[in-house]
């Protein structure tokens, strides 16, 4: 019987697969074509928001939270103790359960947050998929993912949409900040930090969905034709890069997503796909004749086979009873495991492409900082550990880096209210 380590080899699971210090070289010049207007996969795209400034205390700000699972939508303010949110209303994203029209989509945004449009006159809206940023600040849908179905939303301006709809309700005067989930990610976190601490603050999603967001040099944006020594928040859309060495089981997924071709890096990293990459390992696992049939049966009847299936797997445990034998768990685990620690390797390359792109967290006195946010990296018991060790390797060699990973807690809505605030 062949071992678990020859069968995460020869279908490119293994962690060592993903080498971040060689990684990063071809993943540098799909940055620099995606600032050049030159996209390959991650477009790069210019968020037009001002990253630093005083918020002023005491304003309110509608907040949005449009995410690869979850709604939410609040009022958010800033005092000397920090961001408060008040009156959270969470539901199910549109869309996750049964496909919707963008017009009901719209819709529905615009009466969840009716109760809150006579208090505030700023809308910070966080759309967490693939949107092209206007100097407006409003944002182009290009697509919805992330397993969400909304049907007509390709091409719509998002900003607009809602404005037009709280038109439609007697409701004017309103302003809308459209970001990305990344992007409120980096500004709600840095919010609370020190930044005389780090050479650089880099945001980081790893949930349902896996991207970063980082401050990049104007005269590095070429597409923008702008002179001047400033920067500028640019949303990678990293989850987008294809150039990650994958195999045939992530060939599988892919093919099995509703957007077969696109978001490799993504489908092998984050939440919502790590257990579609555990169930395919197993069917191939059976295939081979490594996994009895009637075991893969019995992982076919989780609903839904998520990141918290395969960290129990990983663990050890068993909760749902599909193992027959002591072996077999065996397999699952260290394959679990090896799932876990590619996925963070992908986004340790991911950020230290970025430090080189920028040339940040070159000493252990000025690191960079990662303020990183999403289910995948806050409970799982394995992915924070391998993405810690993955940048602390970094420290060695011929170019070392630095960084630090600071966990946010829920930035999102403040980060939503930090660019609403700022920028309007």
């Amino acid at each position: 019987m062949s071992s678990a380590s020859d069968f995460l080899v020869r279908h490119s699971l293994n962690p060592s697969s993903v080498d971040p210090l060689s990684c990063s070289e071809k993943m540098l010049r799909h940055m620099k074509a995606g600032l050049a207007g030159e996209v390959i996969d991650m477009p790069m795209i210019p968020t037009y928001l001002k990253g630093v400034g005083t918020v002023p205390f005491g304003r309110k700000a509608i907040v949005i939270d449009a995410g690869g699972t979850n709604y939410r939508c609040a009022l958010a303010f800033f005092d000397e103790e920090g961001c408060h949110v008040e009156n959270v209303r969470k539901c199910k994203m549109p869309g996750t359960e049964a496909a919707v029209t963008w017009d009901a989509f719209i819709s529905f945004v615009a009466d969840s947050i009716m109760p809150f449009t006579g208090e505030a006159d700023v809308i910070g809206f966080c759309f967490s998929y693939n949107a092209d940023i206007t100097p407006e600040m409003d944002g182009l849908v290009e697509c919805i993912d992330k397993e969400v179905v909304i049907e007509g939303c390709e091409g719509k301006l998002i900003g607009a949409s809602l404005l037009a709809e709280l038109g439609r309700r007697g409701v004017t005067g309103k302003k809308v900040i459209i970001l990305n989930d990344t992007v409120a990610a980096l500004l709600g976190g840095s919010a609370m930090l020190d930044k005389e601490k780090y050479s650089d603050i880099i945001g980081m999603i790893c949930g349902t969905g896996a991207n970063t967001c980082a401050s990049v040099a104007l005269k590095q944006i070429s597409k923008l034709h702008t002179e001047g020594e400033g920067s500028m928040l640019i949303n990678l859309e990293s989850g987008n890069y294809n150039g990650m060495p994958a195999g045939d089981v992530d060939d599988r997924v892919d093919a099995e997503s509703h957007q077969p071709g696109e978001k490799r890096m993504e489908k092998m990293s984050s939440g919502a796909y790590i257990g579609e990459v555990c169930k395919q390992a197993m069917k191939k696992a059976v295939e081979e004749g490594l996994i009895p049939e009637d075991v893969y049966k019995k992982i076919l009847l989780i609903n839904p086979l998520n990141g918290a299936v395969v960290d129990n797997w990983a663990c050890g445990n068993d909760p749902y009873h599909v193992f027959d034998t002591a072996d077999q768990l065996s397999f699952a685990r260290e394959l679990c495991l090896a799932i876990f620690e590619r996925s963070a390797r992908c986004m340790a390359t991911n950020i230290l492409t970025i430090l080189r792109l920028n040339g940040s967290g070159r000493t252990p006195e000025k690191p960079a900082c990662v303020c990183a946010e999403g289910s995948l990296v806050a409970r799982s018991r394995y992915f924070l550990l391998f993405l810690q060790k993955s940048l602390n390797d970094l420290n060695d060699g011929a170019d070392p880096r630095y960084v630090d990973v600071v966990l946010g807690n829920d930035t999102t809505l403040p980060g939503s209210a930090v660019a609403a605030l700022l920028n309007s």
